[in-house]
């Protein structure tokens, strides 16, 4: 059980609306967002955010941009945000390689040098302290523009905040969330953990 209970997705009506935007990303409202509307204004907030954030106004597709999202979120060890990252991309129809290599994404040939730049941004950007540096810069401009790189540490810094949320929240995870997670990243050990339903 989470420490904060989510509430029925029809708790406020706003809210609810808003959250349609996750049946298309996800298939379900996710639990984050359910506790979050405990305070609406910050439930409305975020799925704004979200939305703005996963807009698509360069070349970073909406696949790349989910994975962006899993390395930033794998480098938090948030299970939570992993396995939802990774279904997410899914949906959004990044390569079954990809999905089936996320996590040798340096080295394996179904992604490109731009890809594996974007990647190591988000990685760099995620740890602490944080590791962008002129290495990091040089290779994002030689394959995306200023926006494209804004889009991309947009996607980097809302998981930030996803991260710190779900881990410290202990959301419990949705089913088809699991399913995602063991489907893609289980051989390589992923596990619910703390999102199991019984941290507190």
């Amino acid at each position: 059980m989470a420490l904060v209970t989510p509430l029925s997705a029809e708790h406020d009506p706003e809210t609810q609306q808003l959250a349609e935007f996750f049946n298309e990303t996800l298939g379900f409202c996710p639990n984050s967002v359910l506790t979050m509307q405990r305070r609406p204004a910050i439930s409305k907030a975020f799925i704004n955010l979200n939305k703005a954030v996963m807009a698509n106004e360069g070349c970073v597709t909406s696949a790349l941009k989910r994975m962006i999202a899993w390395v930033s979120s794998n480098a938090a060890d948030c299970r939570y945000c992993q396995a939802h990252a990774i279904r997410a991309a899914e949906r959004y129809g990044a390569e079954q390689e990809q999905l089936d290599h996320i996590w040798e994404y340096r080295t394996h040939s179904a992604f490109s040098d731009a890809e594996r730049a974007a990647l190591d941004f988000s990685l760099a950007a995620s740890q602490v302290p944080n590791a962008v540096n002129a290495d990091i810069k040089s290779r994002l401009y030689e394959h995306w523009d200023e926006g494209e790189i804004v889009e991309m540490l947009g996607v980097i810094s809302l998981f930030g905040y996803l991260n710190r949320w779900n881990d410290s929240m202990g959301t419990d995870i949705e089913d088809d969330a699991v399913d995602s997670g063991n489907q893609y990243l289980g051989q390589h050990g992923f596990e619910v953990g703390k999102h199991d339903g019984s941290k507190y």
